[in-house]
């Protein structure tokens, strides 16, 4: 029988970024993959700990039980490991209870370009070679980096935060200001440029897609009065007046209604994220995320102009 998941919102997640597999994988580096194969059947029975995508996954998969009839999630495991070794990252995805029954167990074979057959508007791993091969392919992909913060459980609320250039939308500003480094003429020409929306970036299926889920949960805030809003997105960025109306009129655009926009100008983005406590934060600029890990689940976008 054939599934529809045209409609629903897919990411595709390694089995390392989903759950801590560091030790499993020094193993497999230092003494091959016979040896990796051999510890992960005999201590099938040992859980591993969360991985830095798990509190954003398990959110994620939260939105299923609330819109039951919908069921407009769908995460599916794009995984390098072998299938015996996929064995054991099923029974931790049952053990914690993770509405995940897809996967793909690829035997060393390259995850991300059977994201077209899923309609994964993400993929996510902690394999960063991999996953700048990945964009560079036009695949949306992200490098998760470690993050020892742990999210209470009580905590279901879903926060995602969203750089601007470079992730939501292309980096033909950022260009502008490469070229010139001078961050005078960057306004004054996105302030000329203010009704024009940018291109996409390397997220916008994304955030559109996790936007329609967000008109439903507003929706269903003003039918039941005392319904918190377990879905919110903010956009983090370093812009600032008079560059902003161009962050608006593109999310606008696009039908994006964001719940908390973050217009920097320069303030360590770190400060406002400890606040905000996103499960989940996608950069571009790796400089702004090493800061950031320390607390937040981080997630580089290795694309544009502030990759080359």
């Amino acid at each position: 029988m054939s599934f529809n998941i045209d409609k629903k919102l897919v990411v595709a997640v390694s089995s390392n970024a989903l759950f801590d597999l560091s030790h499993e994988h020094e193993l497999f580096e230092r003494l091959g993959v016979d040896e990796f194969r051999a510890y992960q059947s005999n201590n099938r029975n040992l859980k591993p700990d969360p991985g830095p995508a798990f509190p954003f996954i398990q959110r994620l998969l939260n939105l299923n039980k609330i819109y039951k009839e919908e069921r407009p999630i769908e995460v599916v495991i794009l995984s390098r490991n072998h299938a015996d070794a996929g064995l054991r990252v099923m029974d931790a995805v049952e053990s914690y209870k993770l509405d995940i029954s897809r996967s793909f167990f690829l035997a060393g074979q390259k995850p991300y370009p059977y994201m077209d057959s899923l309609g994964a508007v993400l993929y996510l791993s902690t394999n960063r070679s991999e996953v700048e091969e990945a964009v560079r392919q036009g695949f949306s992909a992200g490098y998760v980096l470690p993050c020892a913060n742990k999210f209470l459980e009580s905590d279901k609320q879903l926060r995602l935060a969203f750089d601007f250039d470079g992730v939501i939308a292309s980096d033909e500003a950022e260009i502008i200001y490469n070229d010139t480094g001078n961050l005078d003429m960057f306004h004054e020409h996105e302030k000329n440029k203010r009704n024009t929306p940018l291109k996409e970036g390397p997220l916008m299926p994304l955030i559109k897609k996790i936007s329609s889920f967000q008109k439903m949960e507003r929706e269903k805030s003003v039918v039941e009065k005392n319904y918190t809003q377990m879905l919110r997105i903010a956009v983090v960025t370093a812009r600032n007046a008079p560059s902003h109306e161009r962050v608006v009129t593109t999310l606008t655009n696009a039908g994006v209604d964001v719940d908390e926009l973050f217009l920097l100008g320069g303030i360590e983005k770190s400060k406002v994220l400890s606040v905000l406590k996103p499960q989940i934060f996608f950069d571009d600029q790796i400089g702004h995320l090493e800061l950031a890990s320390e607390s937040t689940p981080s997630v580089h976008i290795p694309f544009g102009i502030a990759n080359k």
